[in-house]
């Protein structure tokens, strides 16, 4: 058996711009994709205070120099102060998601366990390709 350096195959310089720019717009469009659709921080309640003031906003006086800081006063802070999320799971889309994740790991674990298999066999000779 010879004993030869395996040497994989090269990607052209093209090609490895493709990619990033693929990855790129992936990331890019994974982190947009939501806020573009509405689909990001809608989930929101605001308690509505009447004539808010620094205490009625729980504020500690840390809190209200920061936000004097700011150039704030309770009126403009209040909607900031007062926006809570409203954190519901959406079990169909969470299920969904998993089902998802699952999928893709099992096809990248499928894929990589066949160019596994075929570097073994060009390197050591045999076996099945």
């Amino acid at each position: 058996m010879a004993d030869k350096a395996y040497q994989p195959e090269e990607q052209s310089a093209a090609m490895q711009f493709l990619d990033i720019v693929f990855l790129l717009a992936a990331i890019f469009g994974t982190l947009l994709l939501p806020i573009y659709l509405h689909l990001a921080g809608a989930a929101t309640e605001t308690t509505k205070i009447d004539n808010p003031t620094w205490d009625l906003l729980k504020q500690t006086p840390g809190q209200v120099a920061a936000w004097t800081a700011l150039g704030k006063d309770p009126a403009s802070a209040h909607d900031i102060i007062q926006t809570r999320f409203n954190y519901v799971i959406d079990w169909p889309t969470l299920i969904a998601v998993a089902v998802i994740l699952f999928l893709y790991f099992f096809l990248l674990f499928r894929f990589s366990d066949s160019e596994y298999r075929d570097v073994i066999a060009e390197k050591f000779g045999g076996g099945k390709k």
